[in-house]
């Protein structure tokens, strides 16, 4: 899989823009506050019709304007599958094949892309938050299942913690509807659950394999799912949705006094080990490094996994965040294997060694100038 071409128009500071890209390594150059992470966030916003950056809107749309669009050709094995993204006065609109998508569902996974941006050197020493939309996001990529899923669990759960909130403040309880809600809110956790459970599995294999590369040999990198239900290989769905469905009875009094729901997927996180021992806690800064690395390399080789098509690379001004060693893992492990877009404002050192022959764009005041290959 890889990304042809990108059409922006009154997308940040991009009145109209077309470029051409390589199915190589693709680099944006440019000083800060120029455009080059603009552009990158347009690939990202044509993948996931939404930004990494920001969750207004608007905020995407020139100042000028009133609608933004985004628009690419994905060159995929099955072949081409034109996308595009309106983004204005009548919200979020979206297309695949020139025809308008009525669900986002459907329209994500067309394109599939990886980030990795300076804040995710902290995805093992962040917030469980972080670490949860980690997982949602890049398993909703590979699983239109999982992105079922977890959509109708957030909704539910919602609704749910809206009735908490009404119960918390006095209405009376009604015990059918809350019944009916706390099962209903258990089978989708369960779903949920289980599938982040396998996934991260897969995704422990390739990370646990490229740790070890990394670490020459000297360290062992495991990822442990951290549920309030017991799961393990063979628990099954229903046996997730009984603990969880037993949790909402035990805790029904507590759950209504907070007004919220205190059990679920909502509530879980990953535990990184390296020698057995907890990364977050006790692990020093190039051990956090060295395996949020490993894990968002791995997702390459996942997502191939689960979909047959690696993802687009996006590297968001993270060169500068590593040192040359941990550079030279990341530029070989990419090299000649997926189509990758890279941000920074000098490619020099170790970069401009290891790269084969990449495409170079010079940005600068809302410009592309794309360099001749010599």
């Amino acid at each position: 899989m890889y990304l042809s071409e990108i059409e922006l128009r009154n997308f940040r500071n991009y009145e109209d823009r077309q470029v051409e890209f390589s199915p190589g390594i693709n680099v944006f150059i440019g000083e800060n506050a120029q455009g080059k992470t603009n552009l990158l966030e347009a690939i990202y916003v044509l993948a996931m019709t939404r930004s990494h950056r920001t969750a207004n809107d608007r905020e995407l749309i020139n100042w000028q304007a009133k609608e933004a669009m985004v628009k690419g050709t994905v060159i995929k094995q099955t072949g081409r599958v034109p996308l595009e993204v309106l983004l204005g006065t009548r919200g979020k609109r979206v297309k695949v094949n020139h025809l308008f998508q009525s669900r986002l569902s459907t329209y994500i996974g067309n394109l599939n892309v990886v980030l990795f941006a300076p804040e995710d050197l902290a995805l093992v020493k962040g917030a469980p938050q972080e670490r949860r939309q980690f997982m949602d996001t890049e398993f909703s990529q590979m699983s239109s299942r999982y992105l079922y899923a977890i959509s109708q669990f957030r909704g539910l759960l919602k609704q749910r913690n809206e009735y908490l909130k009404q119960l918390k403040y006095g209405s009376q309880v009604d015990q059918v509807l809350l019944e009916v809600l706390s099962d209903q809110l258990a089978e989708s956790g369960a779903a949920v659950t289980a599938m982040r459970f396998k996934l991260l599995k897969r995704l422990e294999t390739w990370s646990a394999q490229l740790h070890e590369h990394i670490s020459q040999q000297k360290e062992v990198l495991k990822l442990k799912y951290i549920s309030q239900v017991m799961i393990d290989e063979e628990t099954a769905e229903n046996e997730i949705a009984e603990q969880l469905q037993k949790l909402y009875h035990e805790h029904q009094s507590q759950e209504i006094k907070l007004g919220t729901t205190l059990y679920g997927p909502q509530r879980d996180d990953i535990r990184f080990l390296v020698n057995e021992q907890d990364v977050h806690r006790f692990g020093s800064q190039g051990q956090q490094r060295t395996t949020a690395l490993a894990v968002k390399l791995a997702e390459i080789d996942l997502m191939n996994e689960q979909t047959g098509e690696y993802p687009l690379l996006l590297l968001d001004d993270v060169l500068s965040e590593l040192d040359d060693d941990r550079q030279t893992h990341l530029l070989t492990a990419i090299q000649d294997k997926v189509q990758t877009f890279l941000t920074t404002t000098s490619l020099s050192g170790v970069a401009r060694q290891l790269i084969n022959r990449p495409t170079i764009f010079q940005i600068a005041h809302g410009t592309i100038d794309k360099e001749d290959k010599k």
